[in-house]
């Protein structure tokens, strides 16, 4: 696979305010790629100087081996984005909201339908954007981002405040999308969600990459946070470390039936955030 984004030592500065700091980053073609942090850590900044809505004050960031600054038309055609802004047109249907989009891509107007299917949408194909839930406009902002089958999908927070059966409609979506080799840079501060979809992730804190990897080799780094929480029959907690030196104590409450509960705590993204940062997402 080839290298699609590249990321050398970018910074970004909003007057005296350093949001981004020396950002380092590679991403293959056809990878799903996490940018996590909590609220202003520098996600969307990062995701509108790749998208050469905002220019860098430092380094170099390349997009099909280009710098974005000489970017022209049809790379941008290549490019799909679910941002904070859906930019529905409230006011047409969700057929006529995508119409709108094979009129620029020069699509056959047959692609709509297959794309308001595939996202779940086919039997509200009439009704008008503004009459949608939240959860079916977000859809409606992910057909019109992948009407054209782009070669790089952005994604920024995409199944944020959605119920769970929305957000794993999405989730499968986005799965599919990088199986056909769709790349995708998805910014979110839902771990879960960064576990189950992303090949890599950085974490993003103070607007530096403080960790980088899959998803489970990160969690493997900080293992020794994994401990073993254990309530006894006559209500004390127990937390030993889960590891052989505890082997024998655990195993004489199971020999002698003292356990009510036990449960194991195998570190995950946000106990790794929190022990690298101190903060909690939000």
């Amino acid at each position: 696979m080839s290298r699609i984004i590249n990321i050398q030592e970018v910074s970004h500065s909003y007057v005296k305010e350093k949001v981004l700091n020396q950002i380092d980053l590679s991403i293959q073609e056809g990878e799903i790629f996490g940018l996590l942090g909590p609220t202003g850590a520098g996600k969307t900044t990062l995701i509108n100087i790749l998208t050469g809505q905002l220019k860098q004050t430092q380094g170099s960031v390349k997009v099909f081996e280009k710098e974005t600054s000489e970017l022209v038309q049809k790379d941008y055609e290549a490019f799909g984005m679910v941002l904070d802004n859906s930019g529905l047109y409230k006011r047409l249907s969700c057929y006529d909201n995508l119409k709108l989009f094979t009129k620029i891509y020069k699509l056959p107007t047959v692609t709509i339908d297959r794309v308001l299917t595939k996202v779940g949408l086919l039997d509200a194909r009439k009704t008008l954007a503004g009459n949608l839930s939240r959860g079916m406009k977000q859809r409606l902002a992910l057909a019109r981002a992948i009407i054209h089958e782009p070669k790089i999908l952005f994604l920024d927070e995409p199944t944020s405040g959605l119920d769970p059966s929305t957000i794993k409609e999405i989730h499968k979506l986005i799965l599919e999308l990088r199986e056909k080799g769709t790349t995708i840079f998805l910014t979110t501060h839902n771990m879960v969600e960064a576990t189950d979809l992303c090949d890599y992730v950085g974490l993003l804190n103070n607007g530096k990459i403080v960790e980088y990897g899959h998803p489970i080799t990160i969690c493997q780094r900080y293992d020794y946070q994994n401990n073993v929480t254990i309530q006894l029959n006559n209500g004390d907690i127990k937390t030993l470390p889960n590891n052989v030196k505890a082997a024998d104590t655990i195993g004489d409450y199971f020999r002698n039936g003292m356990i009510k509960t036990i449960h194991s705590s195998e570190p995950n993204l946000e106990t790794v955030f929190i022990e690298l940062t101190g903060r909690k997402f939000e």
